[in-house]
């Protein structure tokens, strides 16, 4: 029987490994990224049955990142494996499109679950967090993080970079487009939030789950 195809995602190479040595015995590893953006490049590359991948990476965070993956193939599984256990951020990622939320935390074979489940075509969520995800929907008062409504999906992108430290020039690179454009967006963003200060935008975007603090 053919093995499901996995690809890895996590900006640590350790917990990469680790990954790679649980899962090979059922699963194929069809490669291992460090960054949300090479992540998408390499999904829509390599078109893995599922993704794991982390929610806090550099470039890219794993929420946009799925938003990207399951626009170019739908198909393609989506679980999270995060240190985040706040509610909101497990919202995020299934609005995003995911398949499955697992914190990093949990025994090894909630994750085998919740791949099984995914490939399955099931929506898996740790019962660390599960109570607490119902009970904010259903009392109409979760903030879903990693969305940040206000803004486009490329205003986020640039965000998230603005907020990790790069320059306009430097986000103009990395996103093939101009310097200029880097900086409408920039001061579109800050228009569009009443924000005066690239501090505050830093603030914003981990507010928001776009970066981590």
């Amino acid at each position: 029987m053919k093995k499901p195809r996995i690809l890895l995602a996590d900006d640590h190479k350790i917990v990469l490994e680790g990954l790679r040595g649980l899962l090979e015995p059922m699963f194929e590893i069809v490669g291992a990224v460090e960054d949300g953006r090479t992540l998408v490049a390499e999904a829509e590359r390599l078109r893995p049955d599922v993704v794991v991948a982390d929610i806090s990476m550099p470039g890219l965070n794993g929420i946009d990142a799925c938003r990207h993956i399951k626009k170019t193939d739908a198909r393609i599984k989506i679980v999270f494996l995060t240190m985040h256990s706040e509610a909101s951020y497990a919202a995020g990622g299934f609005d995003a499109g995911a398949s499955g939320f697992v914190l990093k935390h949990s025994a090894p074979q909630e994750l085998i679950t919740a791949l099984q489940e995914a490939i399955q075509g099931r929506t898996y969520v740790t019962p660390m967090i599960a109570g607490e995800l119902i009970g904010s929907y259903q009392k109409g008062k979760l903030r879903q993080l990693g969305t940040a409504d206000a803004l486009s999906p490329r205003q986020r992108e640039v965000l998230q970079l603005l907020a990790e430290g790069k320059s306009t020039k430097e986000i103009g690179v990395l996103l093939n487009i101009s310097t200029r454009t880097a900086e409408f967006h920039k001061y579109r963003m800050m228009e569009q939030l009443k924000i005066k200060t690239s501090a505050e935008l830093v603030q914003y975007a981990v507010k928001h789950g776009i970066v981590s603090p």
